[in-house]
């Protein structure tokens, strides 16, 4: 039996991927079952189960695949621009609706709420060294300790995933967030 190549591995499971991204996008995490993976990935359960232990572990990469993305433009740009790239591109973060659904398993499967936190972590560090560089810089106000300015961003990026997921980008939202940089931004 010949060997199967890293890269056909690679493609393989991008293809996964990017066809649960859609099924929990137009599904939710819930009505994204097995079957609708299937469809949306053109590949057996066996295929996708082959690479994904379940259903967490397959939403779980996905998670750690889009928080990597973040946490790259996190570092580089903020945590603002990264909510600027969901407004300009929502069709790229639409699955992330589906945060919506799983807050109930964040209260209640410590499992699940381990698993979310580890890859979450990637884009909270991101984030925070990203503020302590921007506050050493003295771009960003001194008087709100850095904890608190990332639960701030965290509470308005979550509000934007919830406002995302349920249709709503109007014009209006890319002003909210010159807004919210402003706020945090050191007053000269």
């Amino acid at each position: 039996m010949p060997k199967v190549s890293e890269d056909h591995l690679a493609a393989r499971r991008s293809q996964i991927l990017d066809g649960a991204r859609s099924c929990f996008a137009a599904h939710g995490y819930d009505g994204a079952t097995v079957r609708r993976l299937e469809e949306a990935t053109g590949l057996s359960r066996g295929a996708i189960f082959h690479h994904f232990r379940d259903k967490d572990a397959l939403f779980l990469a996905l998670a750690h695949e889009d928080a990597s993305r973040m946490a790259d433009v996190a570092a580089e740009q903020g945590l603002v621009q990264v909510m600027r790239d969901m407004l300009a591109h929502p069709e790229q973060f639409d699955w992330l609706g589906t945060r919506l659904e799983i807050a109930r398993r964040l209260r209640t499967d410590a499992e699940f709420r381990n698993g979310w936190s580890q890859r979450s972590a990637e884009l909270t560090e991101a984030t925070v060294q990203r503020l302590e560089r921007q506050k050493a810089a003295g771009r960003l106000r001194d008087d709100v300790p850095t904890d608190v300015l990332l639960g701030y961003l965290d509470l308005v990026l979550d509000g934007l995933i919830a406002r995302i997921a349920s249709g709503h980008t109007s014009d209006n939202l890319s002003a909210v967030l010159d807004l919210v940089e402003a706020s945090v931004r050191r007053q000269h």
